[in-house]
């Protein structure tokens, strides 16, 4: 790789967005160890029975459920871009998209619905208290259908523990709290804690980096962006032999974000 020498990247998200971010990291010109630690699945539960004028999506995760269902035909409120664009990619209609966090989306529903409209959150078993919470306090009608749930993995994958016993992993990409804080458990476990923490963690906002931190771990990159391209652009800097400056939009984790 010009200009650096190549890191070895693992990659913890689940699939498929995982190996779309691996796909991603090998074009960067690094050396991509895709090893989720969550695996991801439709909940089986039934969408609840409207009417209701439009969708609330926070994760593309939940984008498999909805096929064949009537929530299909609903606008879809989207926190990003590439839930929004998975959602287009799946037929939905009138996509729109928020900044990538999910006060920005309940902004985004606040300029394109009145007060006392009927939503529908497709979600996963483990979420956040937003924007569910906005949304309630501005009047809005949310119900929250569980579409998908994680599973921790009951141990950590076999090439990132033999990774991490060979000092072989230089970063590692964070992308959910939930992610950040089972790899840290599964880390522990396995009896590579130390190795773990020498790694630089990047991850994706302050709250996906919550874990590392209550955890005392220093060596962690928060995207002051939560979009791929600027969490993936903190690997620049930490090329051992590169002259790139840091990347102005990225906050060292000893900064504790």
């Amino acid at each position: 790789m010009e200009g650096g020498t190549a890191l070895h990247v693992w990659i913890a998200r689940p699939l498929p967005a995982g190996a779309r971010t691996a796909e991603r990291v090998a074009g960067l010109g690094h050396h991509p160890l895709l090893a989720p630690v969550l695996d991801l699945a439709p909940s089986g539960a039934p969408p609840p029975e409207g009417p209701f004028d439009a969708l609330v999506l926070t994760s593309a995760s939940a984008i498999p459920a909805l096929a064949g269902t009537p929530l299909v035909a609903l606008p879809a409120y989207c926190v990003g871009a590439r839930t929004a664009a998975t959602a287009r990619e799946a037929g939905l209609r009138g996509v729109q998209e928020a900044g990538g966090d999910a006060r920005a989306l309940a902004d985004l529903i606040g300029a394109g619905l009145p007060r006392g409209a009927r939503l529908v959150h497709a979600a996963g078993r483990e979420r956040k208290d937003e924007p569910a919470a906005t949304l309630g306090a501005r009047g809005y009608r949310l119900t929250v259908w569980v579409a998908y749930a994680a599973r921790a993995l009951p141990e950590l994958p076999e090439p990132v523990a033999a990774a991490l016993a060979d000092d072989a992993l230089d970063a590692a990409l964070h992308y959910s709290r939930r992610s950040a804080a089972t790899a840290l458990g599964l880390a522990r476990a396995a009896g590579c804690e130390e190795a773990f923490r020498r790694v630089a963690h990047h991850c994706l906002s302050a709250d996906v980096a919550a874990p590392l931190v209550a955890a005392g771990i220093p060596s962690h990159v928060v995207a002051a962006r939560p979009d791929e391209d600027t969490l993936l652009a903190g690997l620049a800097p930490f090329l051992p032999d590169s002259d790139a400056e840091a990347s102005p939009a990225l906050r060292p984790g000893r900064e504790r974000c």
